[in-house]
């Protein structure tokens, strides 16, 4: 069972730093802002996300990067959405 509070969090995070597509980060850099007691469960939902196709990933000499899917940006804001109301409401 998938924990979808994690799984919301981390793809807003990644949303937040424009993560989209071409743009990528480390798979570590996705359990940071998490705390440590709770960074197992994140890497399990990041490679949860990354089965479904939410996450893309890329491999590098250096280690997996990772962006957000954009042909998926419907369903990723809507995932985000349910615990993170004010997400991508522009005041």
């Amino acid at each position: 069972m998938v924990k979808e509070d994690v799984l919301s969090d981390i793809l807003y995070n990644l949303a937040r730093l424009r993560k989209w597509g071409e743009s990528h980060t480390s798979f570590d850099n996705i359990a940071k802002g998490f705390p440590k007691h709770v960074r197992g469960d994140v890497k399990k939902v990041g490679k949860y996300a990354l089965k479904k196709g939410y996450i893309l990933s890329k491999p590098t000499s250096y280690g997996m990067e990772v962006s957000l899917n954009p042909q998926k940006s419907s369903e990723i804001k809507g995932i985000i959405k349910r615990y993170h109301k004010d997400a991508f409401s522009h005041k």
